[in-house]
């Protein structure tokens, strides 16, 4: 069998949601002793045992809480109230989300695109670059950045999206920029931003609404223009605002630990 050492090196890799719950104190009469783990997944399933019964139920379910917020949390648990257990003891439970790399998906790889993918990837994103232009993308180092060379609606079809995404529309043509928003704006990502002016934007929104494709509501989850508002000129720039704000999405506010 898998070491939970082992069995979370496996989960961070693959990107598969779960937390880490590790018994860090205990008093009186408990089922396990200090250090005991588990691995608890979203659908509430588990890899070890802290000792069954109510308490490992209770675990369990602020272990999911704590997958869906990305927080860690402290929780302290009397065996006779809190669990309704005869044991007596008291024990406190540590629980750490097993954070996987966000996917970040970068459509273009221009001056924009070329500049945020490698530090992209040195702040932990799994970086995604989609160019279909020849030669474009000869720079790129592929042992850290994946490189796709396809028409961007091949690419969109064989990419996965969901909460753990983050799209970045850099592309050369503003035709293409639509067409790709289109496309991702009603996917469950957790960002989706494009370049562009003010007046883009106008007239991306409008025409995106009266063709049907996007609502209004899909419209105003897009980040555009993308980036975190600083007075910036140049494509290197640019790219140091889009990451700010790629950053300040995968790391909302924490809350207070439980106690």
């Amino acid at each position: 069998m898998d070491s939970i050492y082992s069995k979370l090196s496996h989960l961070e890799e693959e990107g598969i949601p779960s937390a880490l719950c590790i018994l860090i104190d205990s008093g009186g009469s408990t089922p396990r002793k200090s250090g005991t783990k588990m691995i608890v997944f979203s659908d509430g399933s588990i890899f070890g045992t802290i000792g069954g019964g109510k308490l490992e139920k209770l675990v369990i379910d602020e272990a999911i809480t704590c997958i869906k917020t990305s927080q860690t949390g402290l929780f302290n648990y009397q065996l006779t109230q809190d669990a309704g257990m005869t044991c007596g003891g008291n024990t406190t439970v540590f629980i750490e989300p097993v954070l996987s790399k966000k996917r970040l998906y970068i459509f273009g790889a221009g001056h924009i695109g070329a500049f945020l993918a490698p530090i992209a990837h040195q702040l932990n994103f799994s970086v995604t670059l989609i160019d279909e232009r020849p030669g474009i993308m000869d720079s790129i180092d592929i042992s850290k950045i994946n490189c796709i060379s396809l028409p961007h609606e091949e690419a969109i079809a064989a990419l996965t999206f969901d909460s753990n995404t983050f799209v970045c529309v850099t592309t050369h043509n503003h035709a293409h920029d639509k067409e790709i928003i289109g496309h991702i704006g009603k996917k469950n990502v957790a960002y989706l931003g494009m370049i562009g002016s003010k007046s883009k934007v106008a007239l991306f929104s409008k025409e995106l609404m009266e063709e049907g494709v996007l609502t209004q509501e899909d419209i105003s989850k897009i980040d555009w223009p993308m980036g975190i508002p600083i007075n910036c000129q140049t494509p290197q720039e640019i790219a140091i605002s889009i990451l700010a704000k790629l950053v300040d999405v995968r790391c909302p506010p924490k809350e207070t630990p439980k106690r």
